[in-house]
């Protein structure tokens, strides 16, 4: 099937370097994964009377609220929590860029994994998650 060894020899060191390159490429997703699921967004709102942190997911795991808060309207408070937990998810949104470009570089895997987060976490501005 082969006309020469070094032909042989030749496909056979291509066979090598592509098994390592998958190798590799699939201990960075592994990375990847285990990094990203350790993330967080957090964001405060201008007067900074209310903090917001999100997990990896995008769901809220801490609520902090300063005591100037109790003078304005509950309608007040809201939006400033609705518009803090968006800027947290765009924080996070900004932490997975930034990993999944260092650990995959600028090629279409990290492009489909930032644009999964992107559609998950900015999906509909006007929504909260009560309505979800």
């Amino acid at each position: 099937m082969w006309a020469d060894d070094a032909a042989l020899d030749a496909a056979g060191r291509r066979l090598d370097e592509w098994e390592s390159s998958l190798a590799a490429r699939a201990e960075r997703a592994k990375t990847l994964s285990a990094t990203m699921r350790d993330l967080t967004g957090s964001a405060r709102n201008a007067d900074r009377t209310v903090e917001v942190t999100v997990d990896s997911s995008g769901l809220l795991i801490d609520l902090r609220l300063d005591e100037p808060i109790r003078q304005q309207p509950a309608a007040h408070t809201a939006r400033q929590i609705l518009d803090t937990t968006r800027a947290a998810r765009a924080d996070l949104l900004r932490q997975v860029t930034d990993a999944a470009t260092q650990s995959l570089g600028d090629d279409a895997s990290a492009q489909a994994i930032i644009d999964s987060y992107r559609s998950r976490l900015i999906h509909d501005q006007g929504s909260s998650d009560a309505r979800r």
